[in-house]
């Protein structure tokens, strides 16, 4: 592992620590309170610690927008899902009146089918690119990758996230 995919590591673990009190310590709790702002300068983050931990070539730089793309239209969306909890809490919606159990599904489904069409969108996203890579830079992308999402799970790991219950 470089020292530029160790230093990016460390600071990702450092400021996704700080985002995750901040979540803890909010008044009403939860990942939904933080802003449209935090989250932008999460995923800049997260895009930012990718792409220093590949040290892309010039040639592989050509097909990196795609991917940065991908990221950034995955998050927005995901922040947008996170915005309809929050008001769906705060409206204190009695759960017997927001439909019948089957709607309840259909609007599941929905939001699942949604979900599967970012990840398949990042997916196709990185093929190219992925192609490209080195045993190096793949080995650093599965590091970067791995922390970036634990440093994710962390930020949201303490609001309830009714996206993933399945029952």
């Amino acid at each position: 592992m470089t020292k530029k995919a160790a230093v990016a590591a460390i600071a990702l673990l450092m400021t996704t620590s700080s985002l995750s009190y901040a979540a803890e310590t909010s008044s009403t709790g939860g990942v939904g309170q933080l802003s449209a702002t935090d989250m932008k300068s999460l995923t800049d983050m997260r895009v930012g610690i990718i792409k220093a931990a590949l040290q892309l070539t010039p040639d592989q730089e050509k097909l990196w927008p795609a991917v940065e793309d991908a990221i950034r239209a995955r998050a927005k969306n995901r922040q947008a899902r996170l915005e309809r909890i929050a008001e769906l809490r705060d409206g204190a919606m009695d759960p017997l009146q927001q439909g019948s159990p089957v709607e309840i599904m259909q609007r599941r489904a929905d939001r699942l089918i949604q979900r599967g069409t970012d990840l398949k969108k990042l997916a196709d996203a990185w093929e190219p690119l992925y192609k490209t890579l080195s045993e190096d830079q793949k080995k650093r992308m599965s590091f970067a990758s791995y922390v970036v999402m634990r440093g994710m799970r962390d930020v949201i790991a303490h609001s309830i996230d009714p996206e993933n219950d399945d029952d």
